[in-house]
C-alpha cells in the first residue's frame, strides 16, 4: 500500500475516521486519567524501590571496597617493608632465592586466613620462571596450571608501564570462572592476589530480591561474571553506566539497579523483577487497572459494531472501485445482508458497472480497428521522389535504347512495389526485407553507377525469423538521400546477428555507411527519441519506423543512433525474435502487439 492510498484510507473526512474520532473523543479522557493515574503510581513505586535498591548496593559495594581495599594495604606493606619480600627480591644465587621462597611461604600461608574473600596470593619471578601460589583450598594440577598461565601472559603481554603501580583491581576469567586479580610489581617481583568472584556473593544470599531476582557482579562491558544464567535466561542488558536505575529483560522485566566499584572495573548489580516491585502497590491501583480494562474492551466491542453495519459495507464498495480502477469491469459488489442503504447503493453500483464495461468494450474495439488501421497505413507510405527518378532512369535508358537494362529496371520496379502494396502483414520473414533491400539497391546502384556498393551479413539460422517490413531499407533509402554523391562512392554494411537483452534472445540489426553521418543537431533530436518530421515531410522514414516499432513492439524494442569513426552513420536495432507470422487480431499474451 503506497502512500496515497493510505492517505486517502486515513483521511480525517472519510467516513471510517468521523465514527472511530467521534467514539475516540467520548472515552479518550477517561481512559487517559486512568492510565495516567495508574503509570504514575507505578513510577513512583518504582523509583522507591530502586532508592532501596540502590543505597543497599552502595552499602554492599562499600564493604566490597572496604575489603579490597584491606588487602591493597597488606600487599603494598609488604612489598615496602617486609624483610623476607625483599630479601626474596634480591636473591641472588638460587640456594638464597629458594630460603627466601620457603620465609615468603610461611608468611603467606600465615598471612592469607586474615583475608577470607582472597582464593590466592602469588609471587612471580619472570626471569627465573618461577611462581609461587599460597591458596586457601586445594586446587588441581589442570587449575594450577591455568592461574600460572593467566598470571604469565597478564605480565608478559603487559604494555603499559604504569598499570602494576595502580591500586586497581583488574577482571579475569580463567575457566569459565570470574576472578578479580590485583597485581604490585617491585623490581623484577610481581607480587598479586586473586579473588573468586562468587566468593564476594556471599553476603547477599539473606536478601530478598524476588523468587526470580537476584544479585551479581558484572565488568563494565556489561558481562554477567556471577549468577549468568539469570542474566542470559532473561535476556537482561546491562549497562556499563549504573549511575541511574532502568528496565530490561525479554519475557519478564527487570529493574536494574547497580553500583560501580572505586577499587576496580567491575560493577555490583542488583535484578529486581518487576512484578516484585508491583506487588507493593496498593489495591487502589488494582482497581484503577479494572476500570481501565473495562473501558479498554467496552471500546473495541463499540467499534467493532460500527465496522460490522457501516465500516465493512464501505470497505466492500471501496474494494469493489479498487479492482475496477486497476482493470477488473467485472467486478461486482457481492449481496450480502446489510443495511437497506447500503443495498440500494450495491444494486445502483452494480448495473452502473455493468453499463459501463459494455459501452467499454466497444470503445475499446473502436481503438483497436483505428490503430490497424494507422499501421497499415504507415506500410503504404510511398516516397514520391523516389518513383519519379525510377521513372526518370527508365526514360533515359529508352533514350539510349539500352533494353536490357530497361527490362532490369523494370523487374526490379515491379518487385518492389509488389513488397510495398502488400498489405494485413505486420511482419515478415527476414530474409524478404534482406531480398527487398537488395532490390531497392539495385535500383539505385542504377542511378548511380560506380557511387554506391552494398554488403549484408546474415546467418542462415535468422533467416526465417520474423521482423516488421521496411525497417531496414527505409534506412538504406535515408543514406541513399541524404550521403550518396558523384563525388565519392559510399559503402553501406548491413549485419544481422542474435544478442540478448535482459534475458530474451533478439534479432541485432546494424546498418552502417560511409558517409558524413547524422548532422550534430540531427543526432542530438534522434537520441532523444523526438520527431524529425518537417513540414516539407522530410526525415518521415525515420519517424515511420520508430512509429512502428512502438506500435509493434511496445517497450521491447531498442533503437539507437550514432555517428561512427571517423565518419559514417549507424543505426542500430534489437527486436524479439518471432518464428512465426503475426497476422491481424489481438495477442495481449505475445510480446508483439499484433493489432
Amino acid at each position: 500500500m503506497n502512500a496515497d492510498e493510505l492517505k486517502r484510507k486515513y483521511s480525517l473526512n472519510s467516513i471510517r475516521m468521523k465514527l472511530v474520532l467521534g467514539v475516540m473523543i467520548l472515552t479518550f479522557p477517561l481512559i487517559s486519567i486512568m492510565i495516567y493515574y495508574s503509570v504514575y503510581s507505578t513510577e513512583v513505586v518504582r523509583n522507591q524501590v530502586a532508592d532501596s535498591y540502590k543505597n543497599m548496593m552502595i552499602l554492599y559495594m562499600s564493604q566490597v571496597d572496604k575489603s579490597l581495599e584491606d588487602i591493597d594495604k597488606y600487599m603494598n606493606n609488604t612489598v615496602v617493608v617486609d624483610s623476607d619480600f625483599v630479601a626474596y627480591q634480591l636473591s641472588n644465587s638460587d640456594y638464597d632465592f629458594n630460603f627466601n621462597k620457603i620465609l615468603m611461604f610461611n608468611k603467606l600461608s600465615n598471612d592469607i586466613g586474615m583475608y577470607k574473600s582472597v582464593n590466592s596470593f602469588f609471587l612471580y619471578a619472570p626471569k627465573r620462571n618461577d611462581m609461587l601460589r599460597v591458596t586457601r583450598d586445594s586446587d588441581s594440577i589442570e587449575e594450577e596450571e591455568e592461574m600460572f598461565n593467566a598470571i604469565r601472559h597478564t605480565v608478559d603481554s603487559n604494555t603499559d608501564p604504569k598499570r602494576f603501580y595502580t591500586k586497581s583491581w583488574e577482571v579475569q576469567k580463567i575457566n569459565d570462572t570470574y576472578y578479580m586479580m590485583y597485581v604490585l610489581k617491585s623490581g623484577d617481583v610481581y607480587f598479586g592476589a586473586w579473588i573468586e568472584a562468587n566468593k564476594l556473593m556471599v553476603p547477599f544470599r539473606t536478601i530478598d530480591f524476588g523468587a526470580n531476582g537476584g544479585a551479581l557482579f558484572a565488568s563494565q562491558n556489561g558481562v554477567p561474571m556471577t549468577n549468568e544464567d539469570l542474566v542470559n535466561r532473561n535476556q537482561v542488558l546491562l549497562n556499563a553506566d549504573m549511575e541511574k536505575y532502568y528496565l530490561s529483560g525479554k519475557d519478564r522485566h527487570f529493574l536494574v539497579v547497580g553500583e560501580p566499584s572505586s577499587k576496580g572495573n567491575f560493577n555490583l548489580v542488583a535484578l529486581v523483577p518487576d512484578e516484585k516491585i508491583l506487588e507493593k502497590l496498593p489495591y487502589l491501583r488494582k482497581i484503577v487497572e479494572l476500570v481501565t480494562l473495562a473501558c479498554l474492551i467496552s471500546l473495541p466491542l463499540g467499534l467493532y459494531f460500527l465496522r460490522r453495519t457501516i465500516i465493512h459495507p464501505l470497505n466492500r464498495l471501496m474494494a469493489a472501485m479498487k479492482r475496477i480502477r486497476n482493470g477488473q469491469l467485472e467486478s461486482r459488489i457481492d449481496a450480502v445482508p446489510s443495511s437497506d442503504e447500503f443495498i440500494i447503493v450495491n444494486e445502483t453500483f452494480n448495473t452502473m458497472m455493468s453499463q459501463i464495461q459494455e459501452l467499454r468494450i466497444n470503445v475499446y474495439e473502436e481503438q483497436l480497428s483505428k490503430q490497424k488501421e494507422e499501421l497499415q497505413r504507415l506500410q503504404l507510405q510511398i516516397n514520391p521522389h523516389f518513383f519519379m527518378n525510377s521513372l526518370n532512369v527508365l526514360y533515359n535508358l529508352a533514350k539510349v535504347k539500352n533494353y536490357e537494362l530497361i527490362k532490369e529496371m523494370s523487374l526490379s520496379l515491379m518487385q518492389y512495389f509488389r513488397y510495398m502494396f502488400r498489405s494485413n502483414l505486420n511482419l515478415v520473414k527476414l530474409k524478404e526485407e534482406l531480398e527487398h533491400t537488395r532490390n531497392y539497391f539495385r535500383i539505385q546502384e542504377l542511378r548511380f553507377p560506380g557511387s554506391l556498393t552494398c554488403e549484408i551479413n546474415a546467418p542462415e539460422f535468422l533467416i526465417d525469423t520474423y521482423v516488421p517490413p521496411l525497417i531496414i531499407q527505409t534506412f538504406v533509402e535515408n543514406t541513399v538521400k541524404h550521403a550518396v554523391t558523384l563525388d565519392e562512392a559510399i559503402h553501406i554494411t548491413i549485419t544481422v546477428d542474435v544478442t540478448d537483452l535482459e534475458g530474451v534472445p533478439c534479432i541485432h540489426i546494424v546498418i552502417q555507411d560511409t558517409g558524413k553521418g547524422f548532422p550534430d543537431k540531427i543526432l542530438a533530436l534522434l537520441q532523444r527519441g523526438e520527431s524529425l518530421v518537417t513540414e516539407q515531410g522530410e526525415h518521415v522514414g525515420i519517424w515511420n519506423v520508430q512509429r512502428r516499432l512502438r506500435l509493434l513492439y511496445g517497450q521491447s524494442e531498442r533503437i539507437s543512433f550514432s555517428n561512427g569513426s571517423p565518419r559514417g552513420a549507424i543505426i542500430e536495432m534489437t527486436l524479439p525474435i518471432h518464428s512465426k507470422k503475426l497476422t491481424g487480431g489481438t495477442d495481449h499474451g505475445s510480446t508483439i502487439n499484433s493489432r
